[in-house]
């Protein structure tokens, strides 16, 4: 029996991998979008060819890797080229979570993406959880984490859809405001999820 799909996301900041962890300290298996993403562009054949003919040869140093400067540079004051770039990983991306949520053996599992709702990945999970936290909270916890200044994550914010919006979609909020515990919050869900089966 397939398990049931769970998927998490939040803006940058909110802590969302934080509450990954928990879940999979509890056992259950957790597929990180971002960094599958970060994984297919420079595996997945097929996906290195689009972002290429998209992006030019340039999109790649010669040992293969990703030129992210050169890639972030396209993409990041412009929301045409970010959709293009997004219209070609995310459905690749997507394709590798579903093939990933088969081959585990777990209750439920979670889906963590950044940009989940963004997307339209999240229809394909039975429940959405977002996380959220206040945005001064997350403004300071980007800069430490990042070393970049607010207004650099504010634009990082701007390129997200508002936590109203995302809660419009979400099925669960798990509040990561430094106030409210997250175990108990994430203990519920589990209980939750699990009784699901």
């Amino acid at each position: 029996m397939e398990p049931l799909k769970v998927g998490i996301t939040g803006g940058i900041g909110s802590g969302k991998s934080v509450v990954c962890r928990i879940f999979g300290i509890l056992g259950i298996p957790v597929f990180d979008a971002d960094t599958e993403a970060k994984r297919l562009m420079v595996t997945d054949d097929g996906l290195v060819e689009a972002i290429q003919e998209a992006f030019g040869s340039e999109a790649y140093h010669r040992d293969g890797s990703l030129n992210r400067g050169y890639l972030a540079a396209k993409v990041f004051g412009d929301a045409a080229q970010l959709n293009r770039l997004n219209a070609l990983v995310h459905p690749v991306v997507i394709q590798a979570g579903e093939t990933w949520t088969i081959s585990q053996k777990a209750p439920y599992t979670i889906k963590e993406a950044a940009l989940m709702f963004e997307s339209g990945s999240f229809k394909l999970n039975r429940y959405n959880i977002l996380v959220t936290a206040p945005e001064e909270v997350r403004i300071a916890r980007v800069m430490e984490r990042d070393n970049i200044t607010a207004e650099q994550v504010r634009a990082r914010m701007a390129r997200q859809w508002t936590d109203d919006a995302k809660m419009k979609l979400a099925d669960f909020v798990i509040v990561n405001d430094g106030v409210r515990a997250i175990i108990p919050q994430v203990l519920a869900l589990d209980r939750f999820f699990r009784s699901q089966r």
